[in-house]
């Protein structure tokens, strides 16, 4: 992106709000408070099997809790339209990929900053005051912020499975964060960032987006599917807020919580009764049967 370096626009793409292009990065947003930022590519996807490695930086001032709010990667159908997503739109069509750095979620149990993904037809809204635990298809914790080295994403999309790794440890080496399958996504939307600051901020920075095809065999049947009138979805085997962070980034069920545990000790309770109650009538038909034989 950063090609466009000192002139009005960007070849091959557009940027709004905050944005600042420099030699070396495009800022998203600066480090300072109530700021958004987006930059999106003006050519449509039209693989059906990609992947997409995405350089940045984000950093700040702030220490401990005191930054925010965070970045988001997306492969949308709309594209320069602002709104409350961490600068970007609600509702939106696609997928969207958020780089969380501050727990709105008072009771949340993740440990920030935090990766996670969603897809959407239109009709789901990313929910700020729970971080959108009950739109996310799943997560990782990932140590992204202000590190003096250089730190990475990417995204895969390949035969409905959605892969999301990092490399965030100056190990030169991806580790996975997110894996789904069942995944539908058309061809023909678009990619961009956004990123959005409150009353805590941060500088957000892409310093480059790169995408590659991969090359994938497809079914036969394939061929015949129109790919841009696919409709955003998951195959899911349970609603997506059933799910709870899990550093492999795969699926499991939610916690033990106080109720549960109230509810796993009644019924251990009366199936400890019922059992005794059996047990004893069992006992007593025995002992009549017993006193006919003398």
């Amino acid at each position: 992106p950063v090609s466009g370096a000192g002139s009005a626009a960007m070849p091959l793409w557009d940027f709004q709000g905050s944005t600042m292009v420099t030699s070396q990065y495009v800022r998203l947003t600066p480090d300072e408070r109530s700021r958004e930022g987006s930059i999106w590519n003006r050519v449509p996807c039209f693989l059906k099997d990609w992947e997409l490695h995405v350089h940045f930086r984000i950093h700040g001032a702030g220490k401990k809790n005191l930054h925010g709010d965070g970045l988001a990667l997306w492969y949308t159908q709309e594209r320069l339209v602002p709104g409350p997503v961490f600068g970007s739109k609600d509702n939106f069509h696609g997928l969207a990929i958020f780089l969380d750095t501050y727990p709105n979620d008072e009771a949340t149990e993740r440990v920030f900053p935090y990766i996670s993904a969603m897809v959407n037809n239109g009709s789901l809204t990313y929910d700020h005051s729970k971080d959108g635990r009950w739109t996310e298809l799943a997560g990782c914790t990932a140590d992204l912020r202000n590190q003096n080295h250089d730190t990475f994403l990417a995204i895969r999309y390949s035969r409905g499975r959605l892969t999301v790794m990092t490399d965030v440890e100056d190990k030169n080496e991806w580790k996975n964060c997110i894996d789904i399958a069942g995944v539908q996504l058309p061809t023909g939307y678009f990619f961009g960032a956004s990123a959005g600051t409150g009353d805590l901020s941060d500088n957000h920075d892409i310093i480059s987006m790169k995408l590659f095809q991969l090359m994938v065999e497809h079914p036969l049947e394939d061929d015949t599917v129109d790919w841009t009138k696919i409709e955003p979805s998951v195959s899911l085997l349970k609603s997506p807020k059933d799910n709870v962070d899990d550093p492999t980034g795969n699926f499991r069920s939610g916690p033990l919580t106080g109720w549960k545990v109230f509810l796993l000790l009644l019924c251990a309770l009366l199936g400890i009764i019922v059992c005794a109650v059996v047990g004893a009538v069992v006992f007593q038909k025995r002992q009549e049967r017993n006193k006919r034989f003398y």
